[in-house]
């Protein structure tokens, strides 16, 4: 047990404090101190204090599973840091905030790559204290764009253009990162009938490409990239073509607040499904149903959901686009 970080801070901090507070990464040595009687409830509910007949007991222990915990301790205490976890987390951003060259990185950083320099590892999270470290490094989370484009579309930069469709055409689809927008590609020539967004890769690639329209990915809730496309076609239809399911609906919701004009795209024809293709899927019982197309909340009351791959596939999915495009009109 004593070879777990937590565990063992649970002893310096007892120690050197003469108090412990119970936490829950503590709370098997706080239980343990109290069973050996090296520690006695204090005053405060939770709370252990040192039974200084046993101090040299808890030092014993310190020597034999933490042999180098007395220097632990001298450099917290140089720092002004408190000796627990909390305490030896600041030591370490101190630490690796002191080895970091600044004007060795780039300007522009990769979020992750960033944090796992300042922080325990890329996935931690970013406090302002860590952001504060990297200064003025602009981070990115490197979003992309998966396009099917329309006929007449450029992509322009500086002296640069291509036709975005004949790209397409060589490579399958139209790719664009977080990074390319930010240095200054931009989508040029005519703009589209429509913008569908889908929301699963199968139905991107395969359903019918209606003429003059746009055609992008939107991968779940990665939308950061998505919202930078949306910004460039303002003043276009714009519709959300995605599952039938409690997260389907959380994410047509979170793009409607990026683009308040946004259409559900729920075609008639997909009724049709429900008796064959709906699988069982719970749904919370105060689940939001204001906004709700009727075939959703019929759903919701039967417990059910419906996946968006074969009505990608059904012949009537073009006219139903027209249909609702006009119906925006």
């Amino acid at each position: 047990m004593w070879s777990s970080t937590p565990h063992r801070f649970a002893l310096l901090e007892l120690w050197s404090t003469g108090l412990l507070p119970r936490r829950k990464s503590q709370s098997e040595a706080f239980d343990e101190l109290l069973r050996l009687g090296w520690g006695r409830r204090a005053t405060r509910q939770d709370e252990l204090q040192i039974d200084e007949a046993r101090r040299l007991y808890i030092e014993a222990l310190l020597d034999r599973v933490w042999p180098d915990w007395s220097t632990t301790l001298a450099m917290l205490d140089h720092e002004g840091l408190t000796p627990d976890e909390r305490g030896w987390r600041e030591f370490e951003r101190r630490r690796r905030a002191a080895e970091i060259d600044l004007d060795a990185l780039p300007e522009r950083l990769n979020r992750r790559s960033a944090t796992a320099m300042v922080a325990r590892h890329s996935k931690s999270t970013l406090t302002p204290a860590h952001r504060e470290t990297l200064g003025s490094l602009e981070l990115t989370y490197d979003g992309l764009v998966r396009l099917r484009p329309h006929p007449g579309m450029e992509l322009r930069r500086a002296e640069l253009t291509l036709d975005a469709h004949q790209v397409a055409t060589l490579t399958g689809e139209l790719t664009i990162t977080e990074r390319a927008l930010a240095d200054g590609t931009r989508l040029c020539g005519p703009s589209p009938r429509a913008l569908l967004l889908v929301e699963n890769r199968g139905p991107f690639i395969d359903l019918p490409h209606p003429p003059g329209w746009l055609i992008a990915h939107v991968p779940g809730w990665d939308t950061r990239t998505i919202a930078q496309l949306l910004n460039h076609y303002p003043a276009i239809p714009v519709l959300h073509f995605g599952d039938l399911d409690p997260m389907g609906v959380q994410i047509t919701r979170h793009l409607r607040t990026l683009h308040p004009t946004l259409r559900w795209f729920v075609p008639e024809f997909w009724t049709d499904y429900l008796e064959t293709h709906a699988q069982p899927r719970h749904w919370p019982p105060d689940f939001p149903t204001h906004d709700l197309p009727p075939l959703v909340q019929t759903l919701i009351t039967r417990n059910l959901w419906l996946e968006q791959e074969l009505p990608a596939l059904d012949p009537r999915l073009t006219t139903a686009l027209e249909a609702s495009l006009e119906a925006s009109a």
